[in-house]
């Protein structure tokens, strides 16, 4: 037996998929035979990371710093930031990973069982599928998709590939954080109604972009992939395409995500009711789409609801931390701050417990604000792949997380309250609102299950 296929052997399930041009006319070099795979269990899982600026450039470090674990594939459309990371990455694990600065290559590669998708999120979604057709398992950081209907073929994408999906709202993993979720629903505070959620910043205006020659570092073409073709501009790469509809998603699903998965968590609640958003672009005049302030009431009937408050721009903290959650329930208040602790408040606000972590956690800090924090969620992944065991923020949970901000956008776009089959979370009759709930592809370039 060949080594490449015998290092194969920990997954109790191994998976054919068919071969598939999922979009773009692209992986010309699939086939079933390629596909039929059993991990070794005493080998390293491979990985492709996709998307390694910044924070992807965080996350594929810390893949890399996985003992159980080897980045094989580096790739980005940016040549210097997969040169920094292609760098970074040979020094923590002693080996040099190839730059694939195409990843849908590196799916073609066999040996490859997981791909991370940290690429700009109009890609999250389609990247994700097309690493399932593959018979790739995915780390898919928040959010998992860039509208709703691209959320729920995801889900339908991981289920018919049998793949082992997780979403990279880390909190799930942090243990005083996981601590406190068990302990609300244990009914240390009674039962919990209202969760609050928020976070702050001081980001600086973008200005006004002019239309510029692409840079040679970048392949563009590749950057937009399934979105529409717009011209280059001067501010938009990197980090500045979170603020344009076309490709990101504002602040609400930036960070909101990460508070608002807690808030469902800890409520024990999947589809809204109603769904409403106010809010604006107020502090500066430049060419910021989404808002920098916002404030969205996400509504479950008479089992709760959940707020987050967004402030892009003005970094004044809420009950001491930049970013957090306050569960209010029959008995007291239980907080959540930007760190792995939390503090249980009795009805008469007399603290009755805190939980602490002497780790310093930087929320400010957008690379890597809690590297040894994330890994356990990263090995819960792996675990996951290797064991069966199930992951903390399988897609579904992820899917139903992020609809909730996704819901609060559309609610901002479309200018009014939004109403929800609690079933499933698709919004009841309204024209208007649905035209955000999908998007227009680029011609060829359409995701597909």
């Amino acid at each position: 037996m060949r080594k490449n296929d015998s290092r194969r052997g920990f997954i109790k399930k191994s998976t054919t998929t068919a071969a598939a041009v999922a979009f773009g006319g692209i992986l010309p070099g699939f086939s079933a035979k390629n596909y039929k795979r059993i991990l070794g269990s005493n080998e390293k899982i491979a990985v492709a990371s996709m998307g390694v600026n910044s924070r992807g450039y965080a996350v594929a470090t810390n893949f890399a710093a996985q003992k159980n674990a080897e980045l094989i594939h580096i790739c980005d459309v940016d040549s210097r930031a997969a040169d920094k990371c292609i760098n970074a990455v040979e020094k923590i694990q002693n080996k040099r990973p190839q730059a694939t600065p195409d990843f849908r290559h590196a799916l073609e590669d066999k040996n490859v069982d997981v791909l991370i998708v940290t690429a700009p999120d109009h890609w999250h979604a389609p990247a994700a599928m097309l690493a399932c057709a593959a018979g790739k398992h995915v780390y898919l950081e928040k959010p998992c998709s860039h509208n709703p209907n691209e959320g729920e073929m995801l889900v339908k994408s991981a289920k018919k590939y049998n793949r082992v999906l997780q979403m990279g709202n880390q909190r799930r993993s942090w243990p005083n954080v996981a601590a406190a979720i068990a302990a609300l629903h244990a009914g240390v505070i009674g039962k919990p109604y209202y969760a609050k959620t928020w976070y702050s910043n001081n980001r600086a205006s973008i200005g006004v972009g002019k239309e510029i020659a692409v840079p040679t570092w970048l392949n563009y073409d590749l950057w937009q992939g399934p979105a529409p073709r717009r011209a280059y501009k001067d501010n938009l790469i990197h980090y500045n395409w979170h603020w344009f509809w076309h490709w990101g998603t504002g602040e609400a699903l930036n960070n909101g995500t990460h508070m608002v998965d807690l808030a469902r968590w800890g409520l024990q609640v999947e589809y809204p009711t109603k769904v409403s958003s106010s809010g604006g672009r107020f502090r500066y005049q430049d060419d910021w789409q989404t808002p920098d302030t916002q404030m969205i009431s996400i509504e479950f009937g008479n089992k709760g609801m959940i707020s987050w408050e967004g402030r892009s721009c003005n970094g004044k903290n809420s009950e001491g931390t930049s970013t957090g959650i306050i569960f209010y329930a029959e008995n007291g208040s239980m907080t959540i701050e930007s760190g792995n602790a939390y503090k249980i408040h009795d009805l008469k606000n007399n603290l009755i417990k805190e939980v602490k972590d002497d780790r310093v956690i930087s929320t400010s800090n957008l690379v890597d604000p809690a590297q040894e924090l994330d890994a356990l969620h990263i090995q819960n992944f792996f675990d996951g792949i290797k064991n069966g065991t199930a992951v903390r923020s399988d897609i579904v949970s992820g899917h139903q997380s992020t609809l909730l901000v996704q819901l609060g956008n559309i609610a901002q776009r479309s200018g009014h309250t939004l109403h929800i089959n609690p079933s499933n979370g698709h919004i009841l009759n309204d024209n208007e609102a649905m035209k955000y709930w999908s998007r227009e592809y680029e011609k060829g370039w359409e995701p597909k299950i």
